[in-house]
């Protein structure tokens, strides 16, 4: 999940919502021992412990060496186990990740956002970090199909973000009866005539708030019309500020991955094909022929990945976990940064709030048939007007769906970088082209650089970002739970972004905990865990607070209060 997270649940109802009631288990599950002593653990869980205080530490393998491998190698190291990471790649950090532009600004070709700040332990790896963040707040500008600024955009963003808030409670509060083949984007299209009443100007404006709509494909990488509306509740983030990550996640993935690169052994470009079981070890076999021997094996591999490679593992997995991992969606979003001389788009000594900044939007533009006859809406957000020394003269255009794939496929097909580059401007030229200050043939608005993402493309990302919930799906909250379980009596687990806490599924919050979680019950499953001060207290989700019963930021925190 990128470019946006919300969060409706006010703090006053976690105590009785599903997804806050399922964090609470979810962490507190990973510290069963808080406040007890060893003596006190029940029966039933010592007789699952693998070899109470072995005489040699057990060997962990894990697949895969991004956030939640790395957060997951790290407490398993403070518990005392002999750490294997297993990369595909070259470098660590799996979809978190960075490259330099031209200009000699570091941006992040992964997540770039926090989603939430309440309790979020990578705010707080943010600020040991000094990372820098930024927030343009409800900072929008749009422009309609002709290319034309509209005046009542704001009304009409917070009209669809109302929108989105009653979407997420009809779903909360209904999931077991909603029609699994039902979209959010038929439930726009019931809601915005209630909204929006009436004939002549409300019948434009109900066709620009349904364009707007199709935007939330930035959030989950994939259409509004295969957005499941049963499980929409589980598209809720943790509550708080949405920040950027100004200073990009690299210092932030660094301090993760600090503990494993020194304690741990890591074999990098080192591809697994197959994970086979065998009576109390698995052994894992690399593209190359290798193989090594573990205890425990934690697989972090992206959705995408399992998806693709559930043959890789001996024997077959469960018929209720495969069909798990069949059926929750997995999205693509792709990020492109296009940099010019100086930000053309900004007027020298013009007021903050008078600047075009914050995040443009171009709604189903009909003036670029030949570059984009599917009319796809564009968005994109202003990089020069990041805390200094953050700040650069660049656009970054979210694109997302079948989109990200015809633009990859374009992209491949151009033989050089010069050609690639021309392609990536022609087809943004349109939209950024509309923004104040442009001129024609002037240098100050000619790209200098333009770079792409190409996630969906990628073998080992799973030719995908992250897990999303699409219609058809009957059972999502179940089928994260069953992946999230794993198989511990074949001493196998998964970790990562799609078997997260609900409400983190899709971020990086969520990687790191679920690497976390896995970490723990090892450690508990050998009866090895040390209890930590710093363990998380269930009753840090709960609040007095009732001021209001939803809680959303932005655009949609105003259409509430309307």
């Amino acid at each position: 999940m990128d470019a946006y997270s919300v969060s409706y649940t006010s703090p006053s109802l976690r105590g009785s919502s599903r997804i806050y009631q399922d964090l609470a288990a979810y962490r507190q599950a990973t510290r069963n021992r808080i406040g007890q002593k060893a003596e006190q653990l029940n029966m039933d869980f010592l007789e699952k412990l693998r070899k109470p205080r072995p005489s040699k530490p057990p060997r962990i393998g894990i697949v895969g060496a991004g956030i939640s491998g790395l957060r997951c190698a790290d407490v398993l190291l403070q518990n005392g186990f002999d750490v294997t990471i297993l990369e595909g790649r070259d470098r660590i950090g799996g979809r978190t990740h960075q490259a330099t532009l031209p200009s000699g600004h570091l941006v992040d070709l992964g997540p770039n956002w926090i989603h939430g700040t309440e309790s979020n332990p990578i705010l707080d790896l943010t600020k040991e970090t000094s990372t820098p963040t930024h927030t343009w707040e409800e900072q929008v500008n749009i422009f309609d199909e002709n290319g034309k600024v509209l005046q009542n955009g704001s009304s009409l963003t917070e009209a669809m973000w109302g929108i989105i808030v009653q979407a997420f409670k009809y779903s909360a509060q209904n999931t077991a009866n909603i029609d699994p083949k039902k979209s959010l984007h038929d439930f726009f299209l019931e809601k915005v005539q209630e909204t929006l009443p009436g004939e002549e100007n409300s019948e434009q404006q109900r066709k620009i708030v349904m364009q707007m709509a199709e935007l939330w494909g930035a959030f989950v990488g994939s259409p509004v019309e295969t957005q499941s509306l049963k499980f929409f509740w589980l598209e809720e983030c943790i509550d708080g500020e949405n920040l950027f990550c100004a200073g990009t996640y690299k210092s932030i993935l660094a301090l993760i991955a600090k503990p494993a690169l020194e304690k741990a052994k890591l074999r990098l470009s080192t591809k697994i094909i197959k994970l086979e079981t065998k009576p109390n070890a698995i052994t894992l076999t690399a593209e190359d022929g290798s193989e090594s021997e573990f205890d425990e094996v934690v697989v972090t591999s992206p959705l995408g990945w399992l998806k693709i490679n559930k043959p890789a593992f001996h024997p077959p997995l469960p018929t209720r976990l495969s069909q798990a991992i069949d059926s929750i969606g997995y999205g693509s979003l792709e990020k492109i940064y296009i940099t010019f001389p100086r930000a053309f788009w900004l007027k020298d000594g013009a007021k903050p709030e008078d600047q075009f900044t914050g995040f443009t939007q171009w709604l189903s533009p009909i003036y670029a048939p030949d570059t984009n006859p599917s009319k796809w809406n564009q968005e994109a957000v202003d990089m020069a007007t990041l805390p200094i020394p953050c700040a650069h003269p660049t656009l970054l255009f979210y694109i997302f769906g079948d989109q990200s794939v015809s633009l990859s496929t374009d992209l491949a097909a151009l033989p050089s970088e010069k050609e690639k580059q021309a392609h990536l401007t022609r087809f943004f030229k349109p939209y950024f082209s509309k923004l104040p200050y442009y001129e024609e043939g002037s240098k100050d608005c000619l790209p200098v650089a333009c770079l792409a993402t190409n996630w969906v493309a990628d073998e080992l990302a799973g030719y995908g970002s992250y897990s999303t919930f699409r219609t058809g799906l009957q059972k999502g909250d179940e089928d994260i739970e069953i992946m999230r379980e794993g198989l511990p009596d074949q001493h196998l687990w998964f970790a990562g972004e799609h078997v997260a806490p609900f409400v983190a599924l899709g971020t990086v919050t969520g990687a790191y905990w679920s690497g976390e979680a896995v970490g723990k019950r090892i450690a508990d499953a050998y009866g090895m865990a040390q209890v930590d001060k710093d363990d998380f207290n269930p009753e840090e989700i709960n609040s007095n607070d009732g001021s209001k019963e939803v809680n959303v930021r932005g655009f949609a925190d105003k259409a509430l209060e309307e």
